[in-house]
Formats: structure tokens, C-alpha cells, sequence
């Protein structure tokens, strides 16, 4: 059902990945931050006075995300319906614009403008009291803790990106590893390494569904295991294990059960469990649940298990950047506490967003209700799209987009001809998320982002529906005239002189030709064939008169 099973895995060593297929697009580009870094960036050597940046500031002005010709393209022809019309559709970014109209509206009520004093001056970098406490509140209710969390163990930043990165400095050294299920948001990587020397030790999942698995992509135990086993055998320290939850790009909601499992994994390995939950109330079908680790009675290694939600995805506010962590250590606490001084948020917006919070009303009968609804008529519209289109993708019920199947639009099973996709799209003016830039194993994969206007859904759709059905047609052609060569070559191999040809018309003609100067129907006549042949030439008189 999920296509081929493509090998193709991509293995991060620091900051250099290896394909089957040859060196990756990850690698090319990172391998400039080496080549700028040694030249000082204009030529200078890395020891002249004339350098600018240190051997870090190269790393980090030269590291790119795969994805920045896209979103710099759209950024320069953004689709508007009356200004630019033809500009690009983005289909690509994780953003809920669908429901960001409900989100204007609350933050434009006159009880979102409340400055108290005290949120003008310097406070506690780990978030003022009210929001901590508010906050704690929150994740008690919608996580379904069995007690209510401490506002003292959470922390409170300018996004989850920012938790990524400061949880990086404070849990491991230069070198260390972090065990994270590929595929994933490959910008975990960024904010993991911008400032540290991280490792991201991939645990390798694919569509084949394998012995004792229900589902592609399937986390388990032994794969998470192997890849330890791995890390280790390269003399890779590895400190930690990611997990998201719901998924992003694959939609997956981990069983309680397997959860659990994969805790007990990391207390077995004195692993810390950074859980993103950051998708936890974008589920939009009926009868789905979701399991934070925040519910659980006891958690294996509470001191180890640290969870992150922002209000990004399940409240169409990804530019208000605030992100919060819970965890059970108060040394990670402190820690954090210091480097939030750089990654603070600002009192008053604090304070909206605490009222936000306690505004349980519009949460529970406005907000969340029409989002879902919202969600789910626009999953069922671009998923019926996909199925006429006859492109295989997984049916989940979490998240802002649809983790879709390509290969069949692929020249060749490889990640450059799946770059090579990805950008005649974005000729054809719509963006989608390609599979290696969020590490997939396999080439062919990508991401499609629903949560859009019904107008940005509509033309996106169509105008990828069109450049595919014209990617489709060139590789059937392409097809076609390989194999009409490789019937030339053929023929000639075997001492038949033709003329060549590039299309079946071109084959069609040679062969009229032939038969018009051959003897060979004049030497084989229907009389002939009867006499030679009396029971078949019986069975078709009958045929003919019937």
C-alpha cells in the first residue's frame, strides 16, 4: 500500500550525513561552513587578523535548512487572492491558518490589554509567577495529570525551539548524542547544534511494515536498542532520546503502552526523554485519545523526563513564540533558568497570554470545538484529493498536515531526484515539504500542510494536481522511448538493419515500411492459412456467422 521499500538511510556523524545514494544535500551544505571557516568566509585563512567570525559563527551563518529555497521563493511570490494571484501556495509550512481568524479575535478584547506594572520590569526569567502557575494549571487539565503540577517545575521561553536549544547546552557536553526516531523536524537539528556540539543519533523507521509491527514507521524497543547499540560502538555518548507526540510529520500518536516502553527503554540507559507535545489538542478526529507522559501515575525516571508544549500549533499562534517545560529535576530547572535570561518573554505578553489560559470558556466551547471541525473538513478534502490522484499517504487523525507517498513521481529512487521534485513543484508555484528534509530513510516522501484557507487549499491542490499528471506524463514517455531504444538495440544485436526511433509513432512507421517492402504477405495468404490449418479456419466460419 506504501510503495517500494527504498533504501536510502541517512546517518548523521556530527555534522555529516552519508546516503547509499551518495552524499546527501545535507552534506554538501554543511561541508561550506568547513570550506568558509577555513578561508575567514572572503578568502582569509582561519588564523588572519582579517577574520571575521569565529570557526562556530561560520558554522552557524553557513548551516541551512533544506527547505530555505522554498520558503525564500515564497516569501519574494506569496499567494495573495487579489494582489498576486499567481504567486506560490504554500502547502509546506505547519502553520494553523485556518482557525488564526479565532485567534485575532481573542487577542483583540479589551481584556488582553490589562499592563500591569510589574510586567514592565525585570522578573524571573523563568516566567513570572501568574503565567507559571496558569500555565501548570493547563497542562494539569489538558494532559490529565492525577495531581496538579508545581508551578515551580516549569519553565517558561520564547518557543519550543529555544527549549531545544538551551536543554541541549544543559543536559549534554560537545560530542554527546540524542537518540531521535527519523523522520522528524529536521529543525530540531538547528536548535539542537546552533550553539553545541550535539549529536543526533537517528533511529531509523521506514514504510515496510516489519515482524510484530501494525503500522509503517513503527517505533519499538529493539530499534531503539539497535541504534544505541550503534551510537556506542562509534564511542558516541549518548545523553538523551527525543520523542514526539503526536507526531510531526507522521501524524502517529504513540499507545499508552508503547510510551511507557519507551520510558522504561531510557531509565534502563539512564536516558533523559525530552517529550514534544506540542501537537497534544490538535487531534481532530472522534474517538482518538492521546496519552500525555504527564498522565501517567509514576513515570519511570521522573527526574529524567522532561515535557514541552506551546501554544504554536494548538492555538494558531506561532508568532506569539511561548514555549513551556515541565520537568520533575530542579537542577534542570536552575540550569535553565540562567540561560532564559536569552530567551525571555515580555512581561505584558505574558500576562495575554495568562488570561488566555484562564479563559476556559472560549477554550472548551468555542475554540478547540470549531478548530476540530475545521481540521477534520480539511484533512477529508486534501486526503480525497490524494486518493483521486491514486498517491498512497497515512490516514492519522493528529497534526496540521498529511505525511504522503511520491516515489511514484520519482525518475530515479533516489534524495536528488526527490530534490528535483520538489523544486519543479515549486515551479509550478506550490511548496510541500520534501522527505529528506525531515531525515526520511526513504526518498519520495513528503509533507502537505492542510490547515489552510479553503481558497490557498483549493488552488494549491489543483496546481499540484496539474504538475504532477505533468511529471507523471514525462516519465511515462521517458519510459516509453527507453524501452522502444532498448528493442533497437536489441534488434541490431540480432543483425536487423532499421532505421532508429524516438517514439512509437516513429516505430510504427518503420514497421509499415517493412511490410510494404517485404513479400512476406503475398507468400502468406488467408487461403493458405486455411488449407494449412482446416480446424481453426472451421471454428472461425462459425464464429463470423453466429
Amino acid at each position: 500500500m506504501f510503495g517500494q521499500n527504498l533504501e536510502g538511510h541517512a546517518e548523521w556523524e556530527g555534522e555529516s550525513i552519508k546516503r547509499q545514494s551518495g552524499q546527501g544535500i545535507h552534506a554538501r551544505k554543511l561541508r561550506t561552513a568547513d570550506t568558509m571557516e577555513r578561508s575567514g568566509s572572503a578568502g582569509r585563512g582561519r588564523d588572519s587578523p582579517g577574520r571575521v567570525l569565529s570557526r562556530r559563527g561560520y558554522r552557524i551563518m553557513s548551516r541551512e535548512n533544506i527547505l530555505d529555497d522554498g520558503i525564500n521563493a515564497y516569501r519574494a511570490d506569496r499567494y495573495d487572492s487579489i494582489t498576486n494571484p499567481s504567486g506560490i501556495v504554500n502547502l509546506g509550512t505547519s502553520e494553523n491558518k485556518i482557525s488564526v481568524d479565532m485567534m485575532a479575535k481573542r487577542l483583540a478584547q479589551p481584556d488582553m490589554f490589562h499592563i500591569d506594572p510589574v510586567t514592565l520590569c525585570y522578573a524571573d526569567w523563568k516566567g513570572h509567577y501568574f503565567l507559571k502557575k496558569e500555565m501548570a494549571r493547563f497542562l494539569t487539565d489538558y494532559c490529565r495529570a492525577p495531581a496538579p503540577l508545581d508551578p515551580e517545575n516549569v519553565v517558561v521561553v520564547n518557543g519550543c525551539g529555544s527549549l531545544f536549544t538551551a536543554l541541549s547546552g544543559v543536559l549534554c557536553d560537545d560530542g554527546d548524542g540524542i537518540l531521535i526516531p527519523t523522520p522528524y523536524y529536521g529543525v530540531i537539528d538547528n536548535d539542537l547544534q546552533y550553539y553545541s556540539g550535539v549529536r543526533t543519533v537517528h533511529v531509523p523507521l521506514n514504510s515496510k511494515v516489519g515482524a510484530g509491527e501494525t503500522y509503517p514507521f513503527q517505533l519499538t524497543v529493539p530499534k531503539l536498542e539497535a541504534a544505541l547499540a550503534s551510537a556506542q560502538d562509534k564511542e558516541i555518548h549518548v545523553r538523551g532520546l527525543i520523542l514526539i507526540n503526536p507526531h510531526n510529520p507522521l501524524g502517529d500518536i504513540y499507545p499508552a503502552d508503547d510510551l511507557m516502553s519507551y520510558l522504561q527503554f531510557a531509565k534502563r540507559h539512564k536516558l533523559h526523554v525530552i517529550m514534544d507535545e506540542i501537537y497534544m489538542l490538535t487531534i481532530f478526529k472522534e474517538g482518538v485519545e492521546f496519552t500525555s507522559v504527564l498522565s501517567f501515575d509514576c513515570l519511570p525516571d521522573p527526574s529524567r523526563t522532561h515535557v514541552m508544549w506551546s501554544l504554536s500549533k494548538d492555538f494558531a499562534a506561532s508568532g506569539l513564540r511561548i514555549g513551556v517545560l515541565h520537568t520533575h529535576s530542579s537542577e534542570v530547572i536552575q540550569a535553565l533558568g540562567k540561560v532564559a535570561y536569552v530567551h525571555g518573554v515580555p512581561g505584558p505578553l505574558q500576562s495575554s497570554v495568562a488570561q488566555l489560559l484562564r479563559d476556559r470558556e472560549w477554550i472548551d466551547s468555542e475554540f478547540l470545538p470549531t478548530n476540530r471541525a475545521r481540521l477534520l473538513a480539511a484533512h477529508t478534502y486534501m486526503a480525497g484529493r490524494l486518493k483521486s490522484m491514486g498517491i498512497p499517504y497515512l490516514d492519522r487523525a493528529s497534526g496540521l498536515y498529511i505525511w504522503a507517498n511520491f516515489q511514484q513521481f520519482l525518475k530515479e529512487p533516489t534524495f536528488e531526484a526527490e530534490l528535483e521534485l520538489w523544486r519543479a513543484l515549486i515551479k509550478a508555484k506550490v511548496i510541500v515539504s520534501l522527505g529528506q528534509a525531515f531525515l526520511c530513510p526513504e526518498p519520495g516522501w513528503v509533507r502537505l500542510v492542510f490547515a489552510e484557507k479553503q481558497q490557498s487549499l483549493d488552488l494549491g491542490m489543483d496546481r499540484l494536481e496539474k504538475a504532477l499528471c505533468n511529471i507523471k506524463a514525462k516519465l511515462s514517455a521517458s519510459v516509453e522511448v527507453a524501452s522502444l531504444k532498448a528493442i533497437q538495440s536489441n534488434a541490431a544485436s540480432n543483425g536487423v538493419q532499421h532505421e532508429s526511433f524516438d517514439s512509437v509513432e516513429a516505430l510504427i512507421g518503420q514497421l509499415q515500411d517493412h511490410i510494404q517492402k517485404s513479400d512476406w504477405l503475398s507468400q502468406n495468404t488467408a487461403e493458405d492459412f486455411a488449407l494449412a490449418n482446416p480446424e481453426v479456419y472451421v471454428a472461425f466460419k462459425e464464429a463470423t456467422q453466429e
